[in-house]
Order: C-alpha cells, then structure tokens, then sequence
C-alpha cells in the first residue's frame, strides 16, 4: 500500500513554479519550498521566508513552530524584507539571459550549486525539493553525477536513506527516502564509477532494508525507482544473498506485485528480470519466492503476457521447478500444466526449449497419473510428439525422447497416441 497522504509542506512545494534554468544563491530561497523568493518576510525568529508559503504554514495548517529553526513561535506577524528582495532583483537582472556573462558562468555555476543543495540537505527539514534539483542535476550527464560522488553527495543520500528505519510513519522522511531513491537511480548506471563506491552503497543491509521498505509501501514513481536500481544492481556482482537474507518474503512479495502491473510496462518487465537473477544466483531464493505466491502469481500471469514478458515468466517458473517446493506448486496449481502446454510452439523457440524444460522437471521427480494425463488432455504430449519429428538432434529433442521412454506407456493408452510412436520407442520393452 502506498503512502498517499498529503503534507503540509508537500502541498506548499506543490504550490510554487519552478523557476527557469537561472539558477539562485541559497540565501535568495525560501527554506520551505527552495525557490526563489518573490515577496520575502522574516518571521519572529529572523528567518525569511515567501510570505505565501510561510503565512499557508502559520494559518493553513495552523503550525506553531519555525520549519527552519523549530523554534515555538508566539507572534506569527511577519515583516517584508525590503532589503533582500532589492538584492534579490539586482541579482535577477545580472543574471537575465541577456546578460553576456550568464552562459559562460554556468558550468561552474552548477557545481556551486550542488555544493549548496548538499549543504541544505543536510540541515534544512525540507528536503524533498532539494533532492528534486539534484536530480535534475545529476540527470544532465556523467560530469555532473562524478561531481555529485566527489562532493560527498552518497554520504548524504546515504543519511537520508537510513532515516526511514528509525522512523518510516514520519512523511516528510518517507518522501525524502523515495526523492533520494530516484537520484540513486540515475548514479547506478554510472560508468566512470571505477571504484564501486555507488554499488558498495547500495550493497548496505541497511539501503537494502530501505529498498524493501519502499518497494512495498513506496508511491508508484518511487518504486520504479528502486526496481530500476535493483535491475541494474543485477548487472554487476551483487550479492543477492544480502536481499533473501535480510529481506526475504516480503521483497519478493513487493516485486512480484510490480509483475503485475499491466500499466508500468517497464517497472514489470524489470521486477522480472530482477526475480530471474535472484532465483538464478541463489537457490535459498527459491523457496521464500515460492513462500510468497511467486508459483500461483506467475501461472496467473502467463495466458495473457506478450513474447517477452512469457519468455521471462517462463525462466522463473522453470528455476522454481528445480526445487521440490516449486514443482508441488506447478502441479497442484490449476493452471499449471494447461499453461505451460499453451505456450509450447505457440510464442517462440526460446519459450519452447524452457517449456519442455519444465514438463521434464516435473515428469522425472512427480510422474503421477494425475500429472500424465493431464499433459495428455491440454495437449502437452501432441505438441511434444512434433518434436521428436524435428531433425537433427538437440538436448531439447533428447528431453522429449526421455520423457516418451518413462512415460508413453500411460500416453500409450489414448487413441489419440500415433501408433509409430509405440514402434518407434519400442513401448513394448518398458
């Protein structure tokens, strides 16, 4: 379920344009919403904030204390700032588009600006917004991501990311964790990153508890985030015991849920991917997957999925059937074996190697009446007999042959059982 609820200072953010690329000194911003000021007005504590945001503070949401300071507020009067607005437009107008100078200035500019935003970060309370222009920052290349490592911007993000296992009901700190996230996401993928330091992060129980947290209780945005970063976490050598260990049940849970989606394409095809490298790198894996439905959700899920969802959906449940847990969870899903024999020949070669795959799991270590006939009635057997008439040989074709040999002679027993097949697999000697 995700975190929904409104806040003030969320709504005040909400409320305020964002200015174009210009770019403002710290002290130019309201510490609510970090926008430039328009109508600065100090309070009784000597803060300056823009008289809208702050007068929604004191007579919206009937707070009584300074956000900035958090000092107890008594007199909630507020006084314009004659002086720093003047500055404020002296500013604007030397750094107005016309200026010659802006263009050249701004490289460097950039870079004083992620040293200030790092700096707010850690002392203001209002964090989201902050995160927000790092992002936008960050997103403007390599350069600007390298930068972000050297100024020490991991240790803060790192900081923000812990703050939700002291206190996840807390909103504000819940948003700054999904903000801090989706800046994450972007340094991932860094390439210049020889020295892991983003990976070495990320590898934390501790970011790991966070992701979880997030992935299961996170708005949408926020955990197309942390999938993203799980996603590209499985390109490297991450250490998926670190995930089913700390987190086990509950995160595969939250993935399989994000499989689901019909509507965040990406976000599913993703949390599949992530699920096929877990269960492929450890096999401790498989048993809390299928714990958490993993058998029953992606039986569900494969009549109606598209080559490529199949095909990856196909990979897990055949990964699940090589433990015992998962092929009792294959057989005795209703789906199971009708699914499966679906998507045989009807989707791609790929699909069908995985297919016969899983039918040879299940017919070596659960080879019950029940079972048998069952490939028999939904097809299975008939789509397999076309391939033993395939030519040439393959580990797929010798598959097939074995499952015949163990088994034909039950199959045997329908009419509807090619006659050459009984001489072909000389039946009469099994």
């Amino acid at each position: 379920m995700s975190i929904s609820s409104s806040s003030p200072t969320m709504e005040i953010e909400r409320s305020n344009n964002l200015e174009p690329e210009m770019e403002c000194p710290q002290d130019f911003r309201c510490p609510i919403s970090m926008e430039l000021m328009k109508e600065p007005v100090i309070i009784s504590t000597g803060v300056t904030y823009e008289r809208k945001n702050i007068e929604k503070w004191f007579f919206s949401y009937k707070k009584k204390i300074c956000p900035a300071t958090m000092q107890t507020i008594q007199n909630f009067n507020v006084t314009p700032n004659h002086t720093l607005k003047r500055l404020i437009l002296v500013w604007q107008n030397s750094h107005s588009p016309s200026s010659s100078s802006s263009s050249s200035l701004l490289p460097s500019y950039k870079r004083d600006e992620m040293v200030s935003l790092l700096k707010t970060l850690g002392s203001s309370p209002f964090k989201v917004n902050c995160l927000k222009k790092v992002k936008e920052i960050v997103e403007l290349g390599d350069e600007k991501k390298v930068d972000f490592i050297i100024l020490g911007g991991l240790d803060v993000l790192f900081e923000l990311i812990v703050q939700i296992l002291v206190d996840c009901s807390d909103f504000m700190v819940f948003r700054a964790c999904e903000e801090a996230f989706g800046v994450l996401q972007h340094l991932v993928t860094l390439e210049e990153d020889d020295d892991g330091k983003v990976i070495e992060l990320l590898s934390k129980a501790e970011c790991i508890k966070s992701m979880s947290i997030i992935l299961q209780r996170g708005s949408m945005d926020a955990r197309i985030y942390t999938i993203t970063i799980l996603k590209n976490l499985a390109k490297s050598d991450f250490d998926w015991n670190v995930v089913v260990n700390e987190q086990g049940i509950g995160m595969f849970k939250s993935m399989l849920e994000l499989a689901s989606d019909e509507l965040a394409i990406k976000a599913s095809s993703s949390a599949l991917q992530v699920l096929i490298k877990i269960l492929d790198s450890s096999k401790k894996s498989r048993s809390r997957a299928i714990e958490a439905g993993a058998m029953c959700t992606l039986l569900e899920l494969l009549p109606d999925s598209n080559r490529s969802k199949c095909e990856k959906i196909l990979q897990i449940i055949k990964l699940l059937c090589e433990c015992a847990e998962g092929r009792v969870a294959f057989i005795e899903h209703r789906l199971g074996i009708g699914a499966v024999s679906k998507k045989l020949f009807n989707v791609s070669e790929t699909t069908s190697k995985i297919c016969v795959k899983i039918f040879s799991l299940i017919c070596s270590f659960h080879p019950t009446e029940k079972v048998l006939e069952e490939m028999m009635v939904y097809g299975a057997v008939k789509k397999l007999v076309v391939l033993l008439h395939m030519s040439g040989p393959s580990s797929t074709k010798n598959k097939v042959l074995d499952m015949f040999k163990k088994h034909g002679n039950l199959w045997s027993r329908y009419p509807c059982f090619p006659s050459e097949l009984k001489e072909y697999l000389c039946l009469h000697r099994y």
